[in-house]
């Protein structure tokens, strides 16, 4: 009975100390991680949605820190091993969750154990597109050109393993064809290939290209995604020309270590649903061809596991591998 009561004690102790932490949470600044190199648009999206984020908390802030590498398990690893106080947070996209677990198995985390889910934040889609100068319209135009020369189209890819390499992946199996990937260290140098003819295309989330799209300098084919795109709604999906297996959508989402306080998470759920649901903020993201989503823990968590199943599947079905 004795034993009983005092585990009781402790146990309601510890909950008014986690409850008061709580509500002085934050009181220092909050280092948010994200697993790709700055300027990309993970890193744009982080940015915009942690400078709206000190009003939610009196003006403490939000400092977003880069930590890129190996398709974001290097920013993953950092965050799994960060004290569980809130004061650490992870925005991850779908490479570093749910893509790269089918495609290493020494990575040092869980997707899911090594983390508390806050919420999905944003989607956004892989684009197809050439070199405008290439004379190709249509998605239809580049399939008919690479089957009459298999393996010579080249696509820039961002990485081996990347959601842009799965993406090509998906169409070469779906159309039947053999396009010839090139692997980039990041968009910028694929971009200046891409632009200056040394490839012919670039598959790609939709905000990378948007600047080259406007200016004339790219064309886009078709997205990846099951509807169209907002930011390019004239664009088809190649799943309304009869691919409809390939969708490539990456998403972003909030998580903290494992073990964080379940009060600081609802604080930290409800301040960023706060902004994703702000009408300007939304404008801002949907024209770059980012979608925002919002929503629970359990969510973010629903997300994960459906899309590690779906992405194993296709890593299984496409035999990708990669080298680390």
């Amino acid at each position: 009975m004795r034993r009983t009561l005092a585990a009781a004690v402790a146990v309601l102790a510890l909950t008014a100390a986690q409850t008061a932490f709580a509500e002085n949470y934050p009181s220092r600044p909050v280092h948010v991680i994200v697993p790709t190199p700055p300027g990309g648009p993970v890193d744009v999206m982080a940015r915009l949605l942690c400078n709206s984020l000190p009003a939610q908390f009196g003006g403490q802030t939000f400092v977003v820190e880069n930590k890129p590498g190996a398709n974001g398990a290097i920013g993953a690893d950092y965050v799994s091993k960060a004290e569980p106080d809130g004061y650490t947070l992870f925005f991850s996209t779908a490479g570093a969750l749910s893509i790269i677990p089918s495609l290493r198995t020494d990575l040092p985390y869980d997707p899911l154990k090594s983390f508390t889910p806050v919420l999905p934040t944003a989607r956004n889609t892989v684009l197809f597109a050439v070199n405008s100068n290439l004379g190709i319209a249509t998605a239809q135009e580049m399939i008919a050109r690479a089957k009459e020369k298999p393996g010579t189209f080249t696509v820039a890819v961002t990485g081996i393993g990347a959601i842009s390499h799965l993406a090509i992946e998906m169409l070469q199996s779906a159309a039947k064809i053999k396009l010839q990937a090139v692997p980039y260290r990041g968009a910028g140098p694929a971009i200046t290939d891409l632009i200056g003819g040394q490839v012919n295309g670039m598959s790609a989330e939709v905000p990378v290209l948007m600047s080259q799209i406007k200016a004339g300098k790219a064309k886009i084919l078709a997205v990846a995604a099951q509807s169209r795109s907002e930011a390019i709604p004239d664009v088809p999906t190649f799943a309304e020309l009869g691919y409809t297996d390939v969708v490539a959508d990456n998403w972003s989402g909030v998580l903290a270590p494992a073990k964080t306080p379940a009060a600081i998470v609802a604080k930290l759920n409800a301040a960023f649903n706060s902004v994703v649901k702000d009408p300007d903020v939304h404008k801002r993201l949907a024209d770059v061809g980012v979608s925002t989503i919002g929503g629970t823990p359990e969510d973010l968590t629903a997300l994960i596991t459906n899309e590690t199943a779906r992405w194993r599947k296709v890593v299984a079905e496409t035999g990708v591998k990669i080298e680390h």
